[in-house]
């Protein structure tokens, strides 16, 4: 019964938080109910019963304002072959991919993406595989904190830390500090060099395999 009891307590705390506390001030809601504080093509996302965020093609949205320094939070369920995920940065809405960092939420077991690690869930999209293996991850609620201060993104799956990017050191925009090649469609500049103030941003349904958010909070940081 003991060992029973401690189980249920360490799985209440993974859902209820994420690793890394040091915010400033409480949660607010990213998105308002009605989306009102929000950019996103119409008729694409939308709120079901229960409140939660789903969209029913693959499109962005996006805060109508600007963050720096802060973490954001969310939980999310995704069908098998998803490939989802967190934008912040953003400075070009129209043409997102080059002028932000994407978190991945994806099904890492897929075809498309179990022998490309940095396109795993919990990787700095492109750029940072994952510490740890992310599979297992669909039909579930999981929750995932991105921590952005300045040019450091940490992301927390579930509790653990699963990625870690200093964009300082991303000095080429063709090959990783650590020598791997980034694509030519994902980055056309210098990591180094972005902006670390900008929009951030929820991708929508990606083929036929959806990703639905919900409790999606955000709060500054020092």
């Amino acid at each position: 019964m003991k060992s029973t009891i401690i189980a249920s307590i360490a799985a209440l705390a993974m859902l209820s938080g994420c690793g890394s506390s040091n915010g400033d001030g409480g949660w607010s809601d990213l998105f308002n109910k009605d989306l009102s504080n929000a950019e996103y093509e119409q008729g694409v996302w939308s709120r079901n019963a229960d409140g939660d965020l789903q969209a029913n093609k693959d499109s962005i949205i996006f805060s109508k304002a600007d963050y720096e320094n802060f973490e954001v939070e969310l939980e999310f369920k995704m069908e098998p072959n998803a490939n989802s995920g967190i934008v912040v940065y953003c400075t070009d809405t129209k043409n997102w991919i080059p002028n932000s960092i994407e978190i991945q939420i994806s099904d890492s077991d897929a075809d498309a993406y179990k022998n490309r690690p940095a396109w795993q869930c919990g990787a700095v999209f492109g750029h940072v595989a994952p510490k740890f293996p992310t599979g297992g991850l669909t039909g579930q609620w999981h929750k995932m904190l991105v921590r952005c201060k300045g040019q450091q993104i940490d992301t927390y799956l579930d509790g653990k830390h699963v990625s870690s990017m200093d964009m300082s050191k991303w000095t080429d925009n063709k090959k990783g500090p650590d020598g791997t090649v980034i694509p030519e469609w994902l980055t056309k500049q210098k990591k180094c060099e972005m902006a670390t103030k900008g929009k951030v941003g929820l991708q929508g349904k990606h083929g036929k395999a959806a990703c639905d958010f919900r409790n999606v909070k955000i709060r500054p940081i020092k």
